[in-house]
């Protein structure tokens, strides 16, 4: 009978429909710390609230409008190249609207739903904006200015925005697209896709072989090789390529990624600092002579 009994609550535990995930609500333990600017200690956040102030220009609300925006790194699956993103990337409301933005994170970092361009005597720093931090729940409101104009909405935090996370909000017709917008408008930074791992492995090798050949120009060949007309490959120039071998190994790590200009600086510092440690010797043996002249000259 208990087996029994077992096997019922597994079968109705199973067979039950999966309850819809639970996010933190801020709204209720936001405090008001003026002009429109709440937060909690839980990583809540709404700046620019404004529910009963009309912009300038509007003479009543035209309607009145909710959205619920879903924030996080799922929604950026369909945009390759993508980290973050919004489940919407375009907006469009007529002039005057009183708008409630809920915005839900569905990801374990800060996220932000932040709007641009607002009129400053109205909206604090010209923008309203929501911030949540980790899977969470906030809520704002907005009343939208009159006119056509195209807002930007986006995330705040280090290179979200950059990463997908970005949006426009359309005020009547708007005054055109915003560009970048994750399937809507084209990146600026288009990425590419189209390089194989061969093509990639192909120009590894073809820059592998640049720096010995740079490095191979950059050294002199000396002058009296060149007056030796009877032979074809002097001594000098045999002792060269034989460290020239030797030294390539070396080289090719020590001046890779360098172009050739940077080779050539770095040899003339490394020729410039010889030259120095020479003239240093040098000096101080002339100054060792000259403190032992009397023991060096006989009859001085």
């Amino acid at each position: 009978m208990v087996k029994l009994l077992s096997v019922v609550v597994l079968v109705v535990l199973f067979s039950a429909p999966v309850m819809a995930q639970e996010y933190e609500e801020h709204d209720s333990m936001l405090m008001d710390h003026g002009d429109g600017h709440l937060m909690d200690m839980a990583g809540g956040m709404v700046m620019g609230q404004n529910a009963d102030t009309l912009p300038g220009g509007c003479d009543s609300i035209s309607e009145t409008k909710e959205i619920t925006v879903h924030a996080g790194h799922k929604y950026a699956e369909k945009f390759p190249g993508r980290m973050f993103a919004f489940d919407t990337q375009e907006f469009n409301f007529k002039p005057c609207t009183k708008l409630t933005v809920h915005f839900i994170n569905e990801d374990n970092v800060r996220h932000q739903w932040m709007m641009h361009g607002l009129p400053k005597y109205l909206y604090p720093k010209g923008m309203f904006h929501l911030e949540a931090s980790g899977p969470s729940k906030i809520s704002g409101t907005l009343i939208l200015p009159p006119g056509d104009k195209t807002y930007l909405v986006h995330c705040d935090i280090a290179q979200h925005m950059e990463k997908g996370m970005k949006a426009q909000l359309k005020v009547g017709k708007g005054d055109g697209d915003l560009p970048s917008i994750p399937g809507v408008t084209a990146y600026v930074v288009a990425d590419d896709y189209k390089a194989t791992l061969p093509e990639l492995e192909a120009k590894a090798e073809a820059d592998a072989l640049i720096v010995p050949a740079v490095v191979a120009t950059a050294i002199p060949v000396p002058a009296t090789a060149l007056k030796q007309e009877d032979s074809v490959i002097s001594g000098v120039t045999v002792i060269g390529l034989a460290l020239g071998l030797l030294a390539a190994p070396f080289l090719g790590r020590k001046f890779k990624g360098m172009s050739a200009s940077e080779v050539v600086a770095y040899l003339f510092d490394l020729l410039r600092a010889f030259i120095e440690l020479v003239v240093k010797l040098l000096s101080r043996l002339i100054s060792l002579i000259g403190s032992n002249k009397n023991k060096i000259l006989p009859g001085k």
